[in-house]
């Protein structure tokens, strides 16, 4: 039986690419493809794939959100992350959203494919070129015991900056997170007050600052 693949990027030529490439394979399946987060969640509660390859900086939501959205809306659905960030922060939020899967853009499509076989048997795949980013990020905590910015901050505050970072407004992130826009500026005054941050192009300059958005196109 062949895996079903969904692949979520807003990089037209990309998907192009690894549609080429996935189909080649005799075990894999393209299902269907999407150009956005929110994109992505409707495909996977409708064409049930086995996994989603998920790039992070998308439109209309994030892939963090979008892989948070996808493991509550949908049961075996697996989430492979493919980003061109390689921040702790980013691998991080991927994982705890239930990713099962993390691999750099620039790596080969053939570890690509490794990681599919892989998270398609139950197991967690992190490529090599990351994994010492996450050993060292766990160790670390293992270490100390005292809260960052970014865990003073509750999942769905979280999700939040991200948006607000990428440059939506209450009113767009309440429609997005499905939240009524009162519900929008309470999280965004809370994540004001715990940052000590008084407007968004502070909330920008702190979020570069400590890797939360790449200034990469």
């Amino acid at each position: 039986m062949k895996i079903k693949i969904l692949l979520a990027d807003d990089h037209e030529i990309l998907r192009n690419g690894l549609r080429v490439l996935i189909e080649k394979q005799k075990d894999l399946e393209l299902i269907g493809e999407a150009e956005n987060g929110q994109k992505a969640v409707q495909l996977a509660c409708e064409l049930k794939p086995d996994i989603v390859i998920m790039d992070i900086s998308m439109p209309d939501l994030n892939g963090i959100e979008a892989t948070q959205q996808i493991m509550a809306k949908t049961t075996g659905v697996k989430v492979i992350a493919l980003s061109i960030h390689s921040d702790k922060r980013f691998i991080a939020g991927m994982l705890k959203a239930g990713a099962s899967g993390y691999l750099p853009k620039e790596n080969t499509f053939e570890e690509l494919i490794k990681a599919v076989h892989t998270v398609s048997k139950g197991n967690i795949y992190i490529s090599p070129a990351i994994t010492n980013i996450v050993v060292e990020d766990y160790v670390r905590n293992l270490s100390k015991d005292v809260q960052s910015e970014d865990n003073l901050l509750t999942a769905r505050e979280h999700n939040v900056f991200l948006l607000l970072v990428e440059g939506e407004n209450t009113k767009q992130i309440a429609s997005q997170l499905n939240i009524s826009t009162k519900t929008g500026d309470i999280h965004r005054r809370h994540i004001m007050e715990k940052l000590g941050i008084q407007s968004i192009v502070e909330l920008t300059k702190f979020a570069i600052r400590t890797g939360l958005i790449s200034m990469e196109p």
